[in-house]
């Protein structure tokens, strides 16, 4: 246990972590980042994934297959039951993981058995229904759904059509944003991983808002989506004739993601904040593209004011973010573009002070199945297990 005890401790401290790595332990016993992961591998923490067939639920099995701290010990599906992860995906089919393990029916006690973290990849309404049991039983939840997103069960109702399934767990789940609310995550026996859309309004806006930098009534957002923002599903409005070759708005005016995105910006704020939001399907598969509208708190004339407050805009992201490690400030003249986050765990936010108009604007983007969704699953796993919040991300 000693020797388990010193490698697990140098694992966190991020003292090993490429593999030709040769490490030396105090107590003599010297041996390869191999060896070193043969003593870690006791110590995995065994992980299950309730709906595991839709997109976010195929990059949490792209992730945890691949996390050297995780052990896939279960996945359901209804609709592939008895099918291995290698069949339904064969992109997983070198992993022998995926070759073995089996989709099974979600069965609640069964998976209680299985695993000490569940992530639920499922729709809101149905992902509490298992939240409750789970909980119960011993587990923690990693809820991808939107069903622990909001503190306020009115809220809830108001925005997703029907009253909350299990209302009292809304003051125990924590909001997995980790730049945000790292601290509160690790303890956490439930959280509510944020939507896509959310994550790239909040990463940028909230450190500008506890600043007083920006006026917080006058904030309009336009923002960009890859098809399979939508899920994967066979609806008229995604078959590929539909969506190949258009643009267009939905979702208009009170998109769902506005309850969780005003209920972090008023909490930013220190007041109610309400926000205009128009969301649009673009024809790519994954990345989100945000632009943010944002008004100084102090009006802004002039290139000088400008590029004051240009510099005191840089001055607040750098202090909440120069030293996150899936937040990528960018630098002179590069914008925000999906290309450079697709398949990543990070978001790029640039901003620019327009001098003629006396606004700001804020640009974000990010993979939404990665740091919108699964990725950023991933990192309040890290953070509630005691590994280093890159770990199986980079």
């Amino acid at each position: 246990m000693a020797k388990l005890d010193r490698l697990r401790s140098l694992f966190q401290k991020q003292e090993i972590y490429e593999p030709a790595f040769f490490i030396t332990l105090d107590d003599g016993i010297e041996g390869t980042y191999a060896a070193a992961r043969a003593f870690m591998s006791e110590s995995k923490v065994k992980v299950a994934i309730v709906g595991a067939s839709g997109y976010s639920g195929e990059e949490l099995v792209h992730l945890l297959l691949r996390h050297p701290m995780a052990e896939l010990a279960a996945v359901t599906s209804r609709q592939y039951a008895g099918q291995t992860l290698a069949q339904v995906f064969p992109r997983f089919a070198g992993h022998p993981q995926a070759r073995a393990l089996r989709f099974s029916q979600p069965n609640i006690e069964w998976l209680a058995t299985q695993a000490s973290v569940v992530f639920l990849a499922l729709p809101h309404g149905v992902a509490a229904e298992f939240a409750v049991p789970l909980l119960d039983s011993g587990c923690r939840v990693i809820d991808l759904s939107a069903d622990f997103r909001l503190r306020d069960a009115a809220v809830y109702q108001d925005f997703y059509g029907h009253e909350h399934p299990a209302p009292k767990l809304l003051k125990q789940a924590v909001y997995g944003l980790p730049e945000v609310y790292r601290e509160a995550i690790r303890q956490a026996a439930l959280v509510a991983s944020p939507g896509c859309y959310p994550t790239s309004i909040l990463l940028p806006v909230i450190p500008l808002l506890k600043a007083g930098l920006v006026e917080p009534s006058r904030i309009i957002v336009n923002s960009l989506s890859g098809v399979s923002g939508a899920g994967r599903k066979a609806e008229n409005d995604y078959l590929f004739c539909e969506c190949n070759e258009s643009v267009r708005a939905y979702g208009l005016p009170r998109h769902r993601h506005l309850s969780e995105i005003e209920q972090e910006l008023s909490n930013a704020a220190g007041r109610q904040v309400m926000i205009q939001f128009t969301p649009h399907l673009v024809p790519v598969n994954r990345g989100i593209l945000t632009t943010i509208c944002l008004e100084p708190a102090e009006a802004v004339h002039g290139s000088e004011a400008a590029k004051n407050f240009g510099g005191r805009v840089e001055a607040c992201y750098r202090a909440a973010y120069g030293s996150e490690p899936f937040v990528r400030l960018l630098e002179g003249k590069a914008l925000p573009d999906t290309k450079n986050v697709v398949g990543t765990n990070f978001i790029d936010i640039g901003w620019r002070v327009d001098a003629r108009t006396g606004r700001l604007l804020v640009i974000s983007a990010e993979d939404n199945l990665v740091k919108g969704a699964s990725g950023q699953a991933i990192q309040s796993f890290n953070l509630m297990c005691g590994f280093p919040e890159t770990t199986g991300l980079l």
